[in-house]
Protein backbone atom coordinates (compact mmCIF):
# COMPACT_ATOMS: atom_id res chain seq x y z
CA UNK A 1 0.00 0.00 0.00
CA UNK A 2 1.22 3.55 -0.68
CA UNK A 3 -0.20 7.24 0.42
CA UNK A 4 0.67 10.49 -0.87
CA UNK A 5 2.62 13.11 1.16
CA UNK A 6 1.78 16.29 0.41
CA UNK A 7 4.22 18.71 2.66
CA UNK A 8 6.43 22.21 2.35
CA UNK A 9 9.70 22.43 2.74
CA UNK A 10 12.19 25.05 4.33
CA UNK A 11 11.64 27.62 2.09
CA UNK A 12 7.64 26.95 1.85
CA UNK A 13 7.41 25.46 -1.45
CA UNK A 14 5.09 22.62 -1.55
CA UNK A 15 5.62 18.79 -2.96
CA UNK A 16 4.06 15.79 -2.92
CA UNK A 17 5.68 12.14 -2.94
CA UNK A 18 4.56 8.74 -2.50
CA UNK A 19 5.12 6.82 0.81
CA UNK A 20 5.16 3.01 1.10
CA UNK A 21 2.96 1.49 3.95
CA UNK A 22 4.49 -1.49 5.53
CA UNK A 23 2.19 -4.23 6.43
CA UNK A 24 2.66 -7.19 8.65
CA UNK A 25 0.19 -10.14 9.07
CA UNK A 26 -1.43 -9.78 12.32
CA UNK A 27 -3.93 -11.60 14.34
CA UNK A 28 -6.05 -8.97 15.03
CA UNK A 29 -9.34 -9.96 15.63
CA UNK A 30 -9.52 -13.28 16.86
CA UNK A 31 -11.50 -16.26 15.51
CA UNK A 32 -11.51 -13.70 11.86
CA UNK A 33 -8.29 -14.68 9.88
CA UNK A 34 -5.47 -12.71 10.49
CA UNK A 35 -4.79 -9.59 8.92
CA UNK A 36 -2.02 -7.26 7.23
CA UNK A 37 -2.17 -4.26 9.25
CA UNK A 38 0.18 -1.20 9.21
CA UNK A 39 1.43 0.49 12.15
CA UNK A 40 -1.02 2.19 14.17
CA UNK A 41 -0.79 6.18 14.00
CA UNK A 42 -2.38 8.24 16.86
CA UNK A 43 -5.10 10.19 15.81
CA UNK A 44 -7.15 13.35 17.65
CA UNK A 45 -10.27 13.00 15.68
CA UNK A 46 -11.35 12.54 12.14
CA UNK A 47 -15.03 13.94 10.38
CA UNK A 48 -16.41 13.60 6.83
CA UNK A 49 -16.81 16.25 4.19
CA UNK A 50 -19.10 16.38 0.76
CA UNK A 51 -17.76 19.37 -2.04
CA UNK A 52 -19.70 19.30 -4.98
CA UNK A 53 -18.40 18.94 -8.80
CA UNK A 54 -16.55 22.41 -9.43
CA UNK A 55 -15.65 23.13 -6.33
CA UNK A 56 -12.60 24.86 -6.10
CA UNK A 57 -10.11 25.84 -3.37
CA UNK A 58 -7.30 28.59 -4.36
CA UNK A 59 -3.82 28.27 -2.83
CA UNK A 60 -4.01 27.57 0.85
CA UNK A 61 -2.40 25.55 3.27
CA UNK A 62 -3.83 22.92 5.30
CA UNK A 63 -5.19 23.72 8.72
CA UNK A 64 -3.97 20.46 10.25
CA UNK A 65 -1.67 17.33 9.70
CA UNK A 66 -4.10 15.01 8.39
CA UNK A 67 -4.85 12.05 6.52
CA UNK A 68 -7.51 12.69 3.78
CA UNK A 69 -8.90 9.40 2.56
CA UNK A 70 -11.25 9.93 -0.81
CA UNK A 71 -13.96 7.75 -0.59
CA UNK A 72 -16.00 8.83 -4.00
CA UNK A 73 -15.61 11.48 -6.59
CA UNK A 74 -12.19 12.97 -8.11
CA UNK A 75 -9.99 15.54 -6.54
CA UNK A 76 -7.08 17.11 -8.06
CA UNK A 77 -4.41 18.80 -6.23
CA UNK A 78 -1.61 21.14 -7.19
CA UNK A 79 1.32 21.62 -5.13
CA UNK A 80 3.85 25.26 -5.57
CA UNK A 81 6.36 23.00 -7.02
CA UNK A 82 3.82 23.02 -10.52
CA UNK A 83 3.41 18.89 -9.73
CA UNK A 84 -0.76 18.60 -10.41
CA UNK A 85 -2.26 14.92 -9.52
CA UNK A 86 -5.34 13.53 -9.60
CA UNK A 87 -6.83 11.17 -6.77
CA UNK A 88 -10.02 8.81 -6.71
CA UNK A 89 -12.06 6.33 -3.99
CA UNK A 90 -9.58 4.62 -2.51
CA UNK A 91 -6.63 6.74 -2.70
CA UNK A 92 -5.09 8.06 0.84
CA UNK A 93 -3.01 11.76 1.51
CA UNK A 94 -1.14 12.69 4.20
CA UNK A 95 -1.51 16.44 4.08
CA UNK A 96 1.18 18.06 5.83
CA UNK A 97 1.53 21.95 3.89
CA UNK A 98 0.25 23.34 6.97
CA UNK A 99 2.46 26.29 6.38
CA UNK A 100 4.18 27.59 3.11
CA UNK A 101 2.33 28.68 0.04
CA UNK A 102 0.49 25.63 0.41
CA UNK A 103 -1.96 23.36 -2.36
CA UNK A 104 -4.82 24.29 -4.85
CA UNK A 105 -7.58 21.28 -4.85
CA UNK A 106 -11.03 20.89 -6.96
CA UNK A 107 -13.30 18.55 -7.67
CA UNK A 108 -12.78 16.92 -11.24
CA UNK A 109 -15.48 14.53 -13.03
CA UNK A 110 -19.15 14.37 -12.87
CA UNK A 111 -19.66 13.22 -9.02
CA UNK A 112 -19.52 14.91 -5.87
CA UNK A 113 -16.51 13.90 -4.10
CA UNK A 114 -17.27 12.13 -0.45
CA UNK A 115 -13.99 11.80 1.99
CA UNK A 116 -12.76 11.66 5.58
CA UNK A 117 -10.42 13.91 7.14
CA UNK A 118 -8.52 12.18 9.95
CA UNK A 119 -6.47 14.33 11.99
CA UNK A 120 -3.49 13.48 13.55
Amino acid sequence: MKYCRIYSDPSGETHMEDVKIELKLVDFAPPAPPLDLSAFIPASRCCFCLAPVGWYGDWHPDPHRQFFLVLSGKLEIEVSDGEVRRFEAGDILLVEDTTGKGHRSRVVGEEDLIGAFVQL
